[in-house]
Formats: structure tokens, C-alpha cells, sequence
């Protein structure tokens, strides 16, 4: 496959609302050792991208200071030492920045062969969320089939995927969002209890719905104030983990809470984790989870499709938080 020299990507001028996303010619990256370069047919859109065009979340040393973090594509190069692949063949893949361009480079290990069944937006919509998922609730939060897990934001591109795989492993479900539509469509995911957060108060809700019990594990995102109630809402030995702060990362919570239930409060970030773990994470995936995607036993909600030069009107979707799924750019 002859390659081109430059190529069309998003670069983030300055810092600020979506208009910093501007169209420019750049080099076609060279694939790194243990890497292969992607030519990209879809582009992932993540709060994470939106936190970085902010300022908020800079690109770890050493890596593509372009936004993007998961892509699906078919493999243009290989880097040194990178035999898992072959020019040609069809991928997705977690990347650590660079994904908004015609061409990305990723970690081997980062990447896992798209399914026949699954078109390349659909496949574009899975590393970040599925990644993040597997890793925290399943391998931090150790939720395990017969127990009840809520996650916040059933809705977004983390919830949808979230819910799902907690069903598909024999969890019984509960989710917070943002109005009826959006409890509508959990439910149609698989939520087994689908809450307006608007009109309802999730902790009082949980105390009813589990007989005072409560749940026993939490994904959040939220944070803030929500940190306390989710110390309330957990049942004895119930585990938190917390992978974002969109209310902010500070709380005042009574620690004795956490020492007469046994609580375990953990959390984690996915981009600046080592290629080992991302790459361990993707065995995971591969074996248990991406053959119910590829039989559709798992689906890929996706919200909306934006070509790669309105970058800029799939940050407002997202930052909206209207979307139901995830946003996907193509290419």
C-alpha cells in the first residue's frame, strides 16, 4: 500500500470551545516499533477529546498531541516487530491521541480485528468505552454474575456500553439519566431500573429498589456531590469506582461509612496506563467480549456520524449530552 506524505487531521489551535478544531494538512505519522499505522475509516468521539481541546487533559509525553482516541481502519504499515497484523487487514483500536486524521498510529497490542458483522463506524465506537469498561468494572470493581451494579450516565457512549456488558455477564442493572427518553432507551439496552435523575433521588431509589441493601458496584462519572450518595447507595463490601469528575473531584464524605460497610473506593485513567495493561485489557476483550458484539448480542448504539470537517459539531453534540450512544467521525 503506497502511502501519501501528508494527510488531512483536526489540529486543536489554542484552547477553548469546539471552533479551536481546525482542519489542516500534517505528515503521515511513521509507525513507531510495535506499532502499525491505520488508515482511518472512523473516528470515536470521548469526553476525554473534549477535556483536551479545553486544555484540560494534555497528551501524554511522547505521543500525538492530535485529539482521538479510538479509530477503526485497515492497517497501511507495520512498525518493527509487529507480526500480529498484516498490511490489509481490518482493525479497530485504542490509541493514545491521533485519532482524528486520515491516518493513525497505535500499538499492536492495542489493537484487536474488526468482526466481518460490524461495519467500521460501528467498530470506531468501541475501544475507548469498552476498554475503560472492561477494565474497571469487571477488573477493578470485580462485579460478578447474581449482583447489582449501577452505572451514572446510562446514556452516554460509557453507560450504553456498560449496561450492556453487566447484563451480558448476569448482572442486574440500575441507571441514572437525564429524562424519560433517555430511561426509555437504557431500559431497551437492558437496564433492569432506569432513573431520571431529575425527578428522582438515585440513593432514595436504590434503598427501595434492593430492600435497603443497596448495590454492589458503582461506575461513576460524575463525582461531586454524587460521591457521598454513591458511599450510601453501596451494599456491605460494595466497591466505587470512579473514572471521571464532571461535578468535580473533591467531596466531604464520612469515612466511618466506609469502615462499617468494608466500602472499597477505587477508580482509574486509561490513557497514560502502559501498553502491557491496554494490551492485556484487549486479550480480555477479545476473547470474552468482542465475539457477543460480532453475534449482536451486544450492540453499538451510535448516536450520530459527523465527517471529519465538522469535528467541531460533534464536540457541541456531545457537550449537549443529548446523545444517546456514542459519535462518530468518519473518514
Amino acid at each position: 500500500m503506497s502511502l501519501p506524505t501528508s494527510m488531512k487531521a483536526l489540529v486543536i489551535e489554542g484552547k477553548g470551545g469546539p471552533d479551536v478544531l481546525q482542519l489542516r494538512d500534517v505528515p503521515v505519522p511513521a509507525p513507531g516499533a510495535g506499532e502499525v499505522l491505520i488508515k482511518v475509516a472512523a473516528a470515536g468521539v470521548n469526553r476525554p477529546d473534549v477535556l483536551q481541546r479545553q486544555g484540560n487533559y494534555p497528551a501524554p509525553k511522547g505521543h500525538s498531541e492530535l485529539p482521538g482516541l479510538e479509530v477503526a481502519g485497515v492497517v497501511a504499515a507495520l512498525g518493527n516487530g509487529v507480526d500480529r497484523f498484516s498490511v490489509g487487514d481490518s482493525v479497530l483500536a485504542l490509541t493514545p491521541g491521533g485519532g482524528y486524521a486520515e491516518y493513525a498510529a497505535a500499538p499492536a497490542v492495542c489493537c484487536i480485528r474488526k468482526p466481518d458483522t460490524l461495519s467500521f463506524t460501528d467498530a470506531a465506537a468501541i475501544p475507548e468505552t469498552f476498554f475503560t469498561v472492561w477494565h474497571n468494572v469487571f477488573e477493578r470493581g470485580a462485579l460478578k454474575a447474581s449482583e447489582t451494579f449501577l452505572v451514572h450516565g446510562g446514556t452516554s457512549g460509557i453507560g450504553v456500553t456498560a449496561i450492556q456488558l453487566a447484563k451480558a455477564f448476569g448482572a442486574r442493572v440500575i441507571t441514572t439519566v437525564g429524562s424519560d427518553e433517555k430511561c426509555a432507551a437504557a431500559r431497551a439496552l437492558g437496564a433492569d431500573i432506569a432513573i431520571n435523575y431529575r425527578s428522582q433521588d438515585f440513593s432514595e431509589v436504590v434503598k427501595a429498589e434492593t430492600g435497603k441493601r443497596g448495590v454492589d458496584v458503582i461506575l461513576d462519572m460524575v463525582g461531586g456531590d454524587y460521591i457521598d450518595k454513591n458511599i450510601r447507595a453501596l451494599a456491605d463490601d460494595g466497591r466505587l469506582v470512579n473514572i471521571a469528575y464532571q461535578k468535580g473531584s473533591t467531596a466531604t464524605i464520612d469515612f466511618i461509612r466506609v469502615m462499617l460497610k468494608r466500602l472499597t473506593i477505587t477508580g482509574s485513567t486509561l490513557r497514560i496506563r502502559s501498553n502491557d495493561v491496554k494490551g492485556g485489557i484487549a486479550r480480555a476483550l477479545e476473547e470474552k467480549v468482542i465475539p457477543l458484539v460480532a453475534s449482536g448480542q451486544i450492540k453499538i448504539p451510535v448516536d450520530s456520524t459527523f465527517p471529519l470537517a465538522r469535528a467541531a459539531d460533534a464536540h457541541a453534540r456531545i457537550e449537549s449530552s443529548e446523545h444517546i450512544g456514542k459519535i462518530v467521525l468518519t473518514i
